[in-house]
């Protein structure tokens, strides 16, 4: 019996995203075979929506990558992004991204990992990687801008500096119960018309002292619990966002995958108890 297609929600324009993402991080360590077999299958499923980097694998994941999209490039919607702070840097980056990825343009370019206000100061300024941002999409080499950040002052810094077209955030349920993490910047993204990008979905909070580490490629502690999971990714996608990237392992893409094509809405009281649940929980992050 044919699987359940991925459902889409419009990104910008009339660019509409499958609400599941493929990141990067979950090609790494797989072989040819399987890497082509997991595009393949996602494509098939309606995946849409692959989002890589450089430093993943450092330029692994954009190899396999590029090589396994090849044949679904105009069908796709392909993010990828910078640490760059500088022009300079930033141009030599996207054009090695672009060769790694067998592709002439990318969808949606995003500065990386912003973290502070001097960072920020960083991008804009002159000979800053904005520079370089902008003269690639009037070149036609990337068609959107966006950004990620793991604080809310630097996402917060970013939105009031430039119209993006989107933010790639963490939106949790733990991180917002018990960090108070994540509604600021969704809700300043919502005023302003900037589409939101989700990760850290599938976030149960931060290693512990004494956990096996199954998950290689996740610096947190990911759920492997296939009802929280489903409840989560719920949560994530109830927040008003376009798409969420699961965490970069295959089995727990996969098992996203699963539950993505029935992921309704949470109630009011859903949302409620779920977030309860939470008050023995430490939050990955914390506003």
């Amino acid at each position: 019996m044919k699987q359940t297609q991925i459902p889409r929600r419009r990104y910008r324009d009339d660019v509409k995203l499958s609400i599941l993402g493929l990141g990067g991080m979950t090609l790494l360590d797989l072989d040819r075979a399987e890497v082509e077999d997991l595009v393949a299958r996602s494509v098939d499923r309606g995946i849409n929506y692959f989002d890589v980097a450089p430093f993943y694998g450092n330029g692994e994941a954009e190899e396999s990558m590029g090589r396994a999209l090849a044949p679904y490039r105009n069908r796709v919607f392909l993010a990828c992004k910078t640490l760059e702070r500088s022009a300079e840097g930033a141009v030599a980056e996207l054009d090695r991204s672009l060769r790694r990825l067998r592709t002439d343009f990318i969808d949606l370019y995003q500065f990386h990992a912003v973290t502070d206000r001097d960072e920020v100061k960083e991008i804009f300024e002159s000979g800053g990687a904005c520079e370089a941002f902008l003269k690639a999409r009037r070149k036609g080499t990337i068609r959107y801008m966006g950004f990620s950040a793991h604080t809310v002052e630097a996402a917060l810094a970013m939105l009031d500096r430039f119209p993006f077209d989107s933010v790639l955030f963490p939106v949790n349920f733990v991180c917002c119960a018990r960090g108070n993490f994540g509604p600021q910047v969704i809700a300043r993204a919502k005023e302003l018309g900037v589409a939101r990008l989700a990760i850290k979905a599938m976030a149960h909070g931060p290693w512990r002292k004494n956990d096996k580490r199954k998950y290689p490629n996740c610096w947190y502690r990911p759920i492997e619990d296939r009802d929280l999971a489903r409840q989560a990714l719920r949560f994530t996608l109830s927040e008003d966002v376009t798409a969420a990237i699961p965490p970069g392992d295959i089995r727990l893409f996969r098992m996203a995958l699963d539950l993505a094509g029935d992921l309704p809405p949470l109630s009011g009281k859903e949302r409620e108890a779920l977030l309860a649940g939470t008050k023995k929980l430490r939050p990955l992050l914390r506003a």
